[in-house]
């Protein structure tokens, strides 16, 4: 959690000094549309405002939407939970993940629902990686916080949806204040 306390630091003093620049918008005004546009998402499901007790999530395409953290920035639905007694990723065990995006800020503007970017589709692209709760190396902190938060509660080998605010996205997308919508399959192996 040290290193989550320092990457926060820096994400926010970085996002403080980004905002300033933009004259068309405040900081505040992008967060509030980002919040609008989760919210209206998760209007259509259900949703579950903290994580089980038990950690025993209910699974599948109707599974609902999990709060993750206290304060709404990644929510989780389980499509898999994979092994999550057995396989528990290790600190600093390398993850591999593929992935599809899409910009809930588009949609919630326009209704368009198009992929923003990902490797899931083309099996062409080398899967992504990052090192399990080391955010001290760059390949693993340019994910972000939330991409790896679905491993503290699920075994490696798990599908889910998240809706990620920016916060927790990308670290070269802070700026934008764009929150997404994932799809994510995590694995021990490159495939």
């Amino acid at each position: 959690m040290k290193n989550y306390s320092v990457l926060m630091s820096i994400v926010l003093l970085a996002l403080a000094a980004l905002s300033s620049c933009n004259n068309d918008q405040s900081y505040a005004d992008r967060l509030n549309e980002e919040r609008n546009a989760v919210n209206a998402y998760l209007a259509n499901h259900r949703v579950v405002m903290s994580v089980p007790e038990d950690s025993v999530f209910e699974v599948g395409e109707n599974a609902p939407f999990y709060r993750l953290d206290p304060d709404g920035n990644i929510y989780m639905q389980v499509l898999n939970a994979g092994d999550r007694h057995g396989d528990k990723a290790k600190v600093g065990e390398p993850i591999y993940f593929r992935y599809s995006r899409y910009n809930l800020s588009m949609w919630y503007a326009d209704g368009t629902w198009t992929l923003y970017s990902g490797n899931e589709n083309t099996m062409d692209s080398q899967s992504c990686t990052f090192n399990y709760s080391d955010y001290t190396l760059p390949t693993s902190s340019q994910w972000g916080y939330g991409l790896q938060y679905p491993l503290i509660y699920l075994g490696v080998e798990c599908e889910v949806n998240l809706i990620i605010k920016s916060q927790f996205g990308f670290t070269s997308e802070l700026s934008y204040v764009m929150p997404f919508y994932y799809h994510v399959r995590y694995y021990h192996s490159q495939i």
